[in-house]
């Protein structure tokens, strides 16, 4: 049965974006799982922008154990797909009984191309299907659907599958329906990321922007059944698109306030 959560980059602001001012407190591990359990959400997926590899072991075993106190699950991603980061990552994937390694293939500095992601992947597979856990590849604007599809085939295990974001493959040039009915039988894990296209006040172009769940051009009833259909075990977790305010205190209190909206929203859907 799919349950909904909320992941890590639903709070990237709060969190703290490369690039930008940081916030005046930027939110911990702690405080989102603290947050999770406020809003009465079970479910947290927990990304590289929150990185568990960079906790000692008493700080992993706080974590977890205060995951256990709110009774929420965890999800665990990283990005990058070097054999030992994903050794290390599948470790921390066990201890928090994690269905999923969400992971982005690429990281700053290394983008490795078809051959390179397969071979690299098809000899870590073993590890995976002996630990039980389903390494989740994320729909990143690198790769078109087709090509992901091929790499999911080509890797050939059970244990190997996509990460489902209704956003990033625009950048590609491919919106979700063509994701949908080309990645659909591998999804294992999916991104509810809404939004909305507008043609600029010029005429010439258009602008691509987040919304609350529920407030943008995303069906989302709609993506959960077509991708049902396929017949796959699957949760859906929230991440939002909050745009630059100017501010970032500002860009935190609207980010707040669009996920406690969309969390309401998906509570309604996943009822």
């Amino acid at each position: 049965m799919t349950q909904f959560g909320i992941g890590t980059y639903a709070y990237a602001w709060a969190i703290g974006v490369a690039g930008y001012p940081a916030p005046q407190q930027p939110m911990t591990l702690t405080d989102f799982i603290e947050r999770a359990a406020q809003l009465g959400v079970s479910r947290v997926q927990i990304a590289d922008n929150l990185p568990l590899h960079t906790l000692d072991e008493n700080a992993l075993s706080a974590l977890i154990n205060l995951t256990e106190q709110h009774g929420i699950a965890v999800e665990v991603g990283t990005r990058g797909i070097a054999p030992a980061h994903l050794r290390r990552y599948l470790e921390i994937a066990r201890r928090f009984d994690s269905p999923i390694l969400r992971v982005v293939v690429d990281t700053a500095d290394y983008h490795p191309d078809s051959p390179e992601i397969i071979e690299t992947l098809r000899a870590m597979m073993p590890e995976f299907e002996t630990a039980q856990v389903t390494l989740a590849i994320e729909n990143h604007d690198r790769f078109k659907a087709r090509t992901l599809a091929d790499l999911i085939q080509q890797i050939d295990s059970p244990k190997v599958g996509i990460c489902l974001d209704t956003v990033n493959s625009f950048g590609a040039l491919e919106g979700p329906d063509v994701v949908i009915e080309t990645l659909g039988q591998f999804v294992v894990n999916l991104h509810v990321k809404d939004f909305s296209i507008g043609r600029l006040p010029h005429n010439m172009g258009f602008s691509l922007t987040g919304t609350p769940a529920g407030d943008g051009m995303l069906d989302v009833p709609d993506v959960l059944r077509r991708l049902h259909s396929y017949g796959r075990d699957f949760n859906a977790i929230l991440e939002v698109w909050t745009p630059d305010m100017g501010n970032v205190e500002a860009n935190i209190r609207q980010e707040n306030e669009w996920v406690e909206q969309s969390v309401q929203y998906l509570k309604r859907i996943f009822t």
